[in-house]
């Protein structure tokens, strides 16, 4: 594995920022939750407290990736919760893997992609297309942290329309051929594997797992990014890379295969956001009360007030929202309709909560002591990744009328 993000830079050093979060339920949803879940969170809110918010700030303000994580990511089972322990996952259910999502977003989005990517865009398609092969020889070094990987889908011109790819792969002998390029990838200038999809001769699209050295594979890092800058992002860039035919997943042909890739991301995605928007109103509610201006507490005044009890009840309902998927997805019912759903109204709702708890927090709010202008920042673009805003809106509406706008 590759860690040179940062290389030439000092080591951040953990500051002594106080990490006084509590969790937030109005609604005794905890009560749905099983002791596994709890126990899940507890160890996963705790790592958090000890290992990311003393540093996310100076990370994310030097736009460096924190790798070091990576491995500690690992050892608390965010790399593919859901799936086998025998293929290096946590053997969870979907309702632990989604509120293990909601930690580490609480956190910062930059660190939940980091583990969504490698457990729901690498591991999964391995695990659900791959052989049996390539489940042992990949899932167990991604699942423990030796391996990172990358998922390359979006293309410089294809973004919201992925089947329209020109990334390609022809039959050589015993290899593929593969030409093409991928954009906003997360994780690939440190990947050592990147799960790709092309397009072979009959225009039928294909995964193929690439790896870090294969000559003319290079993946170029993308700086300049004014959010999620504690994620590294770059592109995957293929110059006639020779991938022999083993790498091929055989267990899936067509858009099925990346579409129900995205389903699982963006249904962790779903539980994540509440993370970052329960980190905004913990910090504006515990703001509010300290704040005083003519005075008395800031949190004494009806707007004050207006704003906390908007953003508790926007909350609970995108809680109860995830909890019901999330029971949906463990009886296999869940659609991508309903996962387009939440993944829309819960990043949008904590967007908003972002928006209102800087309000809150007045001038301080714009600075790094507190959390978020960085979950704002960074909630920009989760509210365009994985399925933008509207595509998402669409996903709904042909769900409803049973019509296809995008056509």
């Amino acid at each position: 594995m590759s860690l040179e993000n940062g290389a030439n830079t000092p080591p951040i050093q953990k500051r002594s920022r106080e990490d006084r979060f509590q969790g937030h339920d109005y609604y005794n949803i905890d009560d749905l939750l099983s002791e596994d879940h709890l126990l899940a969170r507890e160890a996963v809110r705790t790592w958090v407290k000890q290992e990311v918010t003393p540093i996310i700030e100076e990370y994310s303000d030097r736009a460096q990736c924190p790798t070091h994580l990576f491995k500690g990511l690992a050892e608390i089972g965010a790399f593919g919760p859901s799936l086998p322990e025998e293929y290096g996952g946590g053997g969870m259910d979907e309702i632990a893997y989604g509120i293990i999502m909601q930690e580490l977003e609480r956190g910062d989005s930059g660190i939940r992609s980091m583990a969504s990517v490698q457990g729901s865009l690498v591991m999964y398609p391995i695990y659900r297309f791959g052989s049996e092969e390539q489940r042992r020889k990949y899932l167990p070094k991604l699942g423990n942290g030796d391996f990172i990987g990358c998922f390359g889908l979006t293309e410089p011109d294809h973004g919201s329309n992925p089947n329209g790819m020109v990334t390609n792969i022809k039959d050589d002998g015993d290899a593929y051929i593969l030409n093409g390029a991928k954009m906003w990838i997360t994780n690939s200038p440190l990947a050592d594997v990147a799960v790709v999809w092309a397009k072979d001769e009959s225009g039928i699209v294909r995964g193929v797992i690439v790896e870090r050295g294969m000559p003319g594979f290079s993946a170029p890092e993308i700086h300049g990014k004014l959010s999620l800058r504690a994620s590294i992002t770059g592109e995957l860039v293929f110059e006639d890379v020779r991938v022999p035919k083993s790498n091929l997943l055989p267990n899936v042909q067509g858009m099925k295969g990346p579409l129900s890739c995205l389903s699982k991301a963006r249904y962790g995605i779903a539980w994540g956001a509440i993370g970052a928007a329960m980190d905004c109103y913990d910090s504006a509610l515990r703001y509010a009360k300290e704040r005083n201006q003519f005075g008395r507490p800031i949190a004494q005044f009806q707007l004050t007030q207006k704003k906390l009890a908007e953003m508790i009840t926007e909350i609970t309902k995108a809680q109860l929202l995830a909890w019901r998927l999330g029971t949906l997805a463990n009886q296999g019912k869940a659609t991508p309709g309903q996962i387009s759903m939440a993944k829309r109204n819960n990043v949008n709702m904590a967007l908003e909560i972002a928006r209102e708890a800087r309000q809150i927090h007045g001038g301080m709010g714009i600075t790094n002591e507190y959390p978020v202008m960085r979950h704002m920042m960074n909630l920009e673009t989760v509210l365009t990744y994985e399925g933008t805003h509207d595509i998402h809106l669409l996903i709904t509406g042909m769900d409803v009328t049973g019509l296809n706008a995008f056509q």
